[in-house]
This record gives structure tokens, C-alpha cells and sequence, in this order.
């Protein structure tokens, strides 16, 4: 495969059993393939589309020591500001060559997971008043993309259609606003993001309409990873993966650096990375196990998974 499949999520809505259908199986049929789409038909309108990518570029202008006080010591960089370099993908020993900030999950006043241990509040930035209510509507419309497109899956994989719905309702899912800054000087071993995979269910991209974004085939061959304007693209994470015992694939992607004469220009990308709840079992599915395909991961929770993660992104000091 050499390009990204394109769907368009109004099959999966449009109340027409066929088309319906048609989805289930473009995005079924691309996540065993490559493990990733481009989706059109999503519920992000163009206004604030431009409003975040607004309120990205205001916060990240900010001066150093005004972002630096949003960083927040002890949680993982699970919230609030992360600065630049701080993050390096699983394997690397080079921080990658980007600044970002997690928006989280939004629960009620009643939720169960209230004080939970994975689960932080939001950090709020004063200095720009609709910074966090355009972060939290961007939120919401994504998880709410992100829901329909699991049915979908769901539905492939031979599971009730709302089989992951009380497992995302209240997910630890993070919008992560990314900039990755002009390049000053010749790096040495560092990208904009090094070749990785997701950790969690699905992500949901904003902002993959430029060269940058590579995604490794199954022949080893990068391919570039270009949607339209009115296009996310969503890959499968690894949560997703081991859970289907690898039917649906996780895939290897990275940010590249731009050609020289670029260097001196930035790049911001928003992907969303949709997780469960952290008491949801990753444990192989039977319906994913045959002796073609015998179980290839040891069981473990959302959150045990996610911890261990974090711990080999350096962004959790064991």
C-alpha cells in the first residue's frame, strides 16, 4: 500500500444499512492493512478548526518563563505544558524536537473517577481567556468522532456495536496541542518525532495536511501521510492492537525534519490519543486468537500499560 485510504464517516451515520456497512468495512479492511485512514464526514467545523490552531499559536508565542510555569512537576507531563525536548520516543535517547500541552478528559462532578491517581484537573492559562473553552469544545467533537469510529471497528471485529463506549465514556484521552519550533542549528540525532507507535486505542490528527507525517508499510517503505483540508487522520494505537492480538495494526510513524530551506519554519499539529478508562483489560480477544494467530501479549490493564509507557518515554522518572 502506498497511500492512505480515505473514508467518510456519513456512511457509518447516514441511517442506510449499506452504507453503513461500507464503512465498517473501508476501515476495517485499512486498519489491517496500514492501521491508518484519513476520515472525512467528522464533527470538527472549519471556525474552530481556526480557532484552536489561534489559540495553539498564541500560547506557544508566549515567553519561556510563562509557559514554564504551566509545567507541572510529578504527573507525567499529563497535563498542562510540556517543553521542548522533554519527550523521546520508545528506543531513543534523543528528545524530540517539539514543545506541546495535554488538554484531559473532562469528568462531572459525580464521576467515580474523581481524585483517581490517573486522572488530573486541567490547567487553566490566564494570560489567554479562550484558550482552554476552544481546547475543551475541540475536545468533546473529537471524542465524540472518536466513539463512532470504534462502533465501527467494534462492529468488524464481531462485537456488540457499543462495546467500547462505557470503556471511552470517561477514557484518560488526551488532546495534545504540538509545536514543533524553527530548526536553529544542525541536529544530531533528533526529529521532530521519532519513529513510534501510539499507546492508546486510537489517534485522531489534526493538522496532517503539509509533508512531515511518514507512516512505515509492511515493506519497510515510509510513505507520506498527506490528508485533505476537511480530513483527520486516525491510527490505530498499541491499546487497540494487543487487544485484537494484532489483527488491527498499530503502525510505525514518524515527523520527519523539513528540508533546509524550511528550517525556519514552524510546524503545529493537535492529535488526539483516545485511551479507556485504566481498568480495562487489554487481554487478547478470543475472537482475534486461532492457531494461525495464537496470543501474542500477556495480559494487563489500560493503566498498568499506559504507566509502563510513560516510564520508557522518560516522561515518568521509576
Amino acid at each position: 500500500m502506498q497511500n492512505i485510504p480515505s473514508v467518510d464517516l456519513r456512511d457509518f451515520l447516514s441511517g442506510d444499512e449499506q452504507r453503513k456497512q461500507k464503512f465498517v468495512n473501508e476501515i476495517g479492511k485499512a486498519y489491517e492493512e496500514i492501521g491508518f485512514v484519513a476520515l472525512k464526514g467528522h464533527f470538527l467545523d472549519d471556525t474552530l478548526v481556526d480557532s484552536l490552531y489561534s489559540e495553539v499559536q498564541q500560547f506557544f508565542s508566549l515567553p519561556p518563563e510563562v509557559k514554564d510555569k504551566y509545567e507541572i512537576p510529578g504527573i507525567g507531563g499529563q497535563r498542562g505544558y510540556v517543553s521542548f525536548g522533554k519527550e523521546k520516543a520508545k528506543g531513543h535517547t534523543a528528545g524530540d524536537l517539539k514543545e506541546f500541552w495535554h488538554f484531559g478528559q473532562y469528568l462531572s462532578e459525580d464521576s467515580t473517577y474523581n481524585g483517581h491517581p490517573h486522572y488530573h484537573d486541567n490547567v487553566e492559562v490566564t494570560e489567554l481567556p479562550n484558550f482552554n473553552p476552544t481546547g475543551k469544545e475541540a475536545y468533546k467533537m473529537l471524542e465524540k468522532t472518536g466513539v463512532y469510529v470504534l462502533r465501527a471497528l467494534a462492529i468488524y471485529l464481531g462485537l456488540d456495536e457499543y462495546y467500547f463506549d462505557n470503556y471511552v465514556g470517561e477514557g484518560n484521552s488526551i488532546l495534545r496541542p504540538i509545536h514543533y519550533p524553527p530548526i536553529t542549528q544542525e541536529p544530531k540525532d533528533a526529529v521532530r518525532a521519532a519513529a513510534h507507535g501510539d499507546i492508546n486505542l486510537i489517534t485522531l490528527l489534526m493538522g496532517a495536511q503539509g509533508r512531515g507525517l511518514q507512516v512505515q508499510n509492511h515493506d519497510g517503505e515510509w510513505i507520506d501521510a498527506i490528508a485533505e483540508p476537511d480530513e483527520l487522520v486516525i491510527n490505530v494505537g498499541d491499546m487497540l492492537s494487543r487487544h485484537t492480538n494484532n489483527k488491527l495494526k498499530s503502525t510505525i510513524h514518524r515527523v520527519v525534519n523539513p528540508p533546509r530551506e524550511l528550517w525556519g519554519t514552524s510546524r503545529y499539529s493537535i492529535p488526539f490519543f483516545m485511551h479507556p478508562v485504566a481498568e480495562m483489560k487489554l487481554n487478547c480477544l478470543k475472537n482475534c486468537i486461532s492457531e494461525e494467530q495464537p496470543k501474542l501479549y500477556e495480559d494487563i490493564t489500560a493503566g498498568d500499560f499506559l504507566y509502563e509507557r510513560l516510564v520508557e518515554l522518560g516522561l515518568i522518572k521509576k
